[in-house]
């Protein structure tokens, strides 16, 4: 699944590439305003912090919502307590688009990430020219040579790159490169099998420091302590937030994943 998705992906991106040249794309992109600082944005504090996700669908879902006004989604998500906003940009299974996430960039003040299946630099080019502070890379998806590549020219775009895994080796993967986000994602995404323990057993492997995010199989507040209890500074939140009211679930959320005194009091 995970190679048929970035696949169409690629085709996908070359085909805008045929449409409009890189030279076009790297223009648009160096005359945005410089990318938001995702680290301050995203950097632990004394409750969980959480990348609300702009979703119609999934391969493993189908359809999850209609959502007409990305830009209205993202504002309710800014209004709910949300640090960052992921777009969904992949068309084919996800049902998104680059549009999405220009709209949403010009609607918050906050982060905003380009979510796709990221092979190449077009397509990081892409991600900064509508506006994205933040870029997904899927370790599971791209050689070492190849994430090492578009991490740094992430960097160089003045984007920050979520590293995303999903075992103990992509971990390490992520950490030699200097990761400064790294993401463990419950679902596998060559099955989409869900192992919501997954990121407790990974985060040892994360250097203090790092920010670290847990990533799907979140359906209710105590999913967000789970994850907060295990050690994640930050949760991605999608299917839960597009199927209810986004500013009551983000709160319940948030509330969820504060740290406490003992007693139950809120540090």
């Amino acid at each position: 699944m995970l190679a048929d998705l970035t696949a169409g992906a690629v085709e996908d991106s070359e085909a805008r590439a045929r449409a409009t040249p890189r030279s076009a794309v790297e223009a648009a992109a160096l005359a945005r305003t410089p990318a938001l600082d995702v680290l301050a944005a995203l950097a632990p504090a004394d409750r969980v912090k959480i990348i609300a996700e702009v979703k119609r669908a999934s391969p493993s879902r189908g359809d999850l919502a209609l959502i007409p006004d990305p830009a209205l989604q993202a504002r309710r998500y800014e209004e709910g307590g949300a640090s960052a906003i992921s777009v969904l940009t992949e068309g084919r299974r996800f049902k998104g688009s680059l549009a999405d996430l220009d709209a949403v960039r010009g609607a918050v003040q906050l982060p905003v990430l380009r979510k796709d299946f990221i092979a190449d630099e077009y397509q990081v080019l892409e991600a900064r020219a509508a506006g994205a502070d933040l870029v997904l890379l899927i370790v599971a998806a791209l050689d070492q040579e190849t994430l090492a590549r578009l991490h740094a020219f992430t960097r160089e775009l003045g984007m920050t790159p979520l590293v995303e895994t999903h075992s103990a080796e992509e971990v390490d993967r992520a950490v030699d490169l200097g990761a400064d986000l790294i993401g463990v994602n419950a679902r596998d995404l060559s099955t989409f099998e869900l192992d919501r323990d997954l990121f407790g057993r990974l985060v040892e492997r994360i250097p203090a420091g790092t920010i670290k995010i847990a990533e799907s199989a979140v359906l209710t507040p105590a999913d967000v302590a789970h994850y907060r209890a295990a050690g994640a500074d930050v949760v991605l939140i999608g299917e839960a937030l597009v199927t209810s009211d986004p500013v009551t679930t983000l709160r319940a959320f948030l509330e969820a994943g504060a740290d406490t005194l003992p007693g139950g009091r809120e540090s």
